[in-house]
C-alpha cells in the first residue's frame, strides 16, 4: 500500500467510525487558502457539536503511534483552519471542538483511537 492509499484508507475508516457512532459528516477534505481540514462532522446530542477532526494513519509503530504526529504547531494550524471554516458559514455555530482520530492499519486489522477535545 503506498502512502496515498494508507491516507485514503485511514480517512475512510475514521469517517466510518464517526458515522457508526451516529455522527453526521458535513465536509471531507475541506480546503481554504490556509490549508485543509480532514473531516468536519456533527456529534449528536442535546446540544449538537460541530467537530473538526484531524486524521492520522500509520501502518506500524516504527515512527510512533498515529496521534503522536499531532504537534503543538499542528494543533495551532487546526485551530486556525477551524476559524476559517466557522467564518465561511451562513449561520453561527454555538458549539465546536477539535478532535483527533488515529488509525493504525496493523496485521490484526485496523484499530481506531478517537481523542476528543484536543488542547495542548
Amino acid at each position: 500500500m503506498d502512502r496515498d492509499e494508507v491516507w485514503r484508507r485511514g480517512e475512510q475508516l475514521a469517517a466510518d467510525h464517526l458515522l457508526g457512532s451516529g455522527w453526521t459528516i458535513l465536509e471531507r477534505n475541506w480546503r481554504c487558502a490556509a490549508g485543509e481540514i480532514d473531516i468536519v462532522a456533527v456529534e449528536p446530542g442535546r446540544e449538537p457539536t460541530v467537530v473538526f477532526c484531524e486524521v492520522k494513519c500509520r501502518t506500524g509503530l516504527g515512527f510512533g503511534a498515529p496521534l503522536e504526529a499531532i504537534t503543538r504547531a499542528k494543533l495551532g494550524k487546526l485551530r486556525d483552519l477551524a476559524l476559517h471554516w466557522l467564518r465561511a458559514q451562513d449561520r453561527p455555530v454555538p458549539s465546536f471542538r477539535i478532535d483527533a482520530i488515529g488509525v493504525l492499519l496493523g496485521p490484526q486489522g485496523p484499530s481506531i483511537t478517537h481523542l476528543k477535545g484536543l488542547s495542548r
